[in-house]
């Protein structure tokens, strides 16, 4: 059985070893952008700490059958200056689960759970970061009703 609950500090080192699965994955595609630093763990770990406390982000963590399988992170900000969506958007970045089939349920259910948090909480939209060649989480946020408002090109120099 699959619940989604607010991420707690137990939740950070399973958080961070997941993102950095993906940020493996990630620069198999772009060696230079993905490219971490040599202590891109530990600093990683300090950041979600400090998230994971912080009353105003949203984090929600995924578990099925008591097992650590996702966690979305969320953060509402100001659209800038030159845009006016209306309110504030609610931007996930750190964003993941254990396995790409789960992006259609685990994924979807997490991408919810926080949207639903950012709505009541004011937000107007959502923006999703997500790898070009991440199949999975971008079939899963087309099936949660996203579409592509923005790319970045890369190339080393």
């Amino acid at each position: 059985m699959l619940s989604v609950r607010s991420a707690l500090s137990d939740d950070v080192a399973a958080i961070v070893a997941l993102m950095a699965r993906c940020r493996e994955r990630y620069a198999e595609h772009q060696p230079v952008f993905w490219r971490c630093a040599a202590d891109a763990q530990d600093r990683h770990a300090e950041f979600i700490a400090t998230l994971v406390e912080d009353a105003e982000v949203i984090c929600r963590v995924a578990e099925r059958d008591g097992r650590f399988v996702g966690f979305a992170i969320g953060s509402l900000v100001p659209a800038p200056p030159v845009y006016d969506p209306g309110g504030p958007t609610c931007t996930l970045d750190d964003f993941a689960v254990e396995e790409d089939g789960d992006w259609t349920t685990v994924g979807v259910d997490l991408l919810k759970a926080v949207t639903e948090e950012a709505h009541r909480r004011g937000a107007v939209q959502v923006v999703v970061v997500c790898g070009h060649m991440d199949e999975a989480k971008r079939q899963a946020l087309r099936l949660a009703g996203l579409s592509i408002a923005s790319e970045w090109w890369t190339a080393p120099l």
